[in-house]
């Protein structure tokens, strides 16, 4: 299964709307995620935002999902500069085995 970390500045004068967009968009894409998606706030830096997305099964789905809900609630106006998309996934033979 796959993960995604998506993290990016926010305007600051745009934080609330910026919170209540993001947060409509955890919940659009819950159902493509094994576990409740998150969004966390750096602790040196309230304007560092990132979104987890655990357990993903079909990769291309959720992509599909999330370029769609970003592009409808037009999140990007919100921001300070792009948001950047990490996928990891478990390895194959995990440290200490």
């Amino acid at each position: 299964m796959s993960h995604a970390y998506i993290y990016y500045r926010v305007d600051a004068a745009q934080a609330a709307r910026a919170a209540t967009r993001v947060d409509a968009l955890l919940r659009a894409l819950a159902p493509y995620c094994g576990k409740q998606p998150r969004r966390l706030v750096r602790c040196d830096d309230a304007s560092t935002w990132v979104e987890i997305y655990e357990d993903i099964d079909d990769w291309q789905a959720f992509e599909t999902a999330l370029q769609g809900r970003l592009d409808a609630l037009e999140i990007a106006g919100l921001l300070d500069g792009p948001r950047h998309l990490e996928r990891f996934v478990a390895p194959a033979d995990p440290i200490g085995r």
